[in-house]
């Protein structure tokens, strides 16, 4: 599965296997991704081509500080010649959903995705609208930028799977994109390659994937370890956890494996809390010089790597 995504999302974008890999995870473990990158690096097309190779509704929402939560979930409106109320979805209600520059809308905007990202419904006036299935929340946002923006809360935070972060490309990609930019006249389209019967399956599979007791408990020592470590003010919470398991799940079968191993969650795990935790100042003042790494992540690298080392990893 991974191969074909991989190949129809290659025909248009070079050198994203990793994320496209993070976003099949997530489709899988029923997640979301929050992918943060400088302008420029096609993180709107990457998610607009993701979605081409899935046969499931696509809905693109941009963020603007004149949002309301209405042009989101949607509306009730009063049918005159009928005399009855009748709701009318909003963009929500689609399978993908590009949140492109998520940081741009208000707070009162970015919580009207708290429901729906969390129970796959939306009420309004009372009712309660269930989310079509299945349902992923891709959200982009520019890390430099802080006029007119808005910083994510810890709760929304919280519930996206992973936070990716997009690096410039190399040389060898970079010459590559110039070269498809050049015949960008004959590129194919991505194509269709899932359905949602197959994601539907890909799911059921993922709930039989084994996990053995010492991976469990393993899994739970690094979760608790971020809030143990005095380098951390805030560590992961239950619900980090919980997602950090079904993303080592869907990691093992990308791998081709029906059971969960240790490398799975040292993998993921800077993925998982490098959102989710907050660190120190002290401890960044002592990290932000790290070379090749913003000093926003560089303390949580080292205090994960860390971590990680003093944990004993089960046979």
């Amino acid at each position: 599965m991974l191969r074909r995504v991989n190949d129809a999302i290659g025909r248009q974008i070079v050198g994203y296997q990793d994320v496209v890999r993070a976003l099949s995870t997530a489709l899988i473990a029923e997640g979301h991704v929050l992918l943060e990158g400088v302008p420029g690096l096609a993180k709107t097309q990457l998610v607009r081509t993701f979605a081409q190779t899935l046969q499931l509704s696509f809905r693109r929402i941009q963020f603007t500080p004149d949002m309301l939560p209405s042009d989101i979930l949607g509306t009730t409106i009063l049918r005159m010649p009928e005399q009855k109320f009748e709701f009318r979805p909003g963009p929500i209600f689609a399978n993908v959903i590009l949140a492109d520059e998520i940081n741009r809308a208000p707070p009162k905007v970015q919580s009207a995705l708290l429901e729906a990202m969390q129970e796959r419904q939306v009420t309004l006036d009372g009712v309660s609208h269930p989310l079509p299935v299945p349902f992923i929340v891709i959200a982009t946002q520019n890390p430099l930028e802080h006029e007119g923006t808005y910083p994510l809360p810890e709760a929304e935070l919280d519930r996206f799977l992973f936070r990716w972060i997009l690096d410039y490309p190399t040389a060898e990609n970079e010459v590559e994109i110039l070269r498809s930019r050049a015949r960008a006249a004959s590129q194919p389209d991505a194509g269709s390659v899932l359905t949602a019967e197959d994601v539907a399956e890909l799911r059921r599979i993922h709930s039989s994937v084994f996990v053995h007791e010492d991976v469990y408990r393993y899994l739970a020592a690094v979760v608790r370890q971020t809030r143990v470590d005095k380098g951390f003010l805030l560590g992961a919470s239950p619900r980090a956890a919980v997602q950090f398991l079904m993303a080592t799940k869907a990691a093992a079968m990308l791998d081709g494996r029906s059971y969960v191993l240790p490398d799975d969650v040292r993998r993921l795990a800077f993925a998982v809390f490098n959102h989710r935790v907050i660190v120190r100042p002290e401890v960044v003042s002592r990290t932000s010089g790290a070379g090749g790494i913003t000093s926003s992540i560089a303390p949580i690298v080292t205090l994960l790597t860390q971590d990680l080392d003093t944990i004993d990893v089960p046979r």
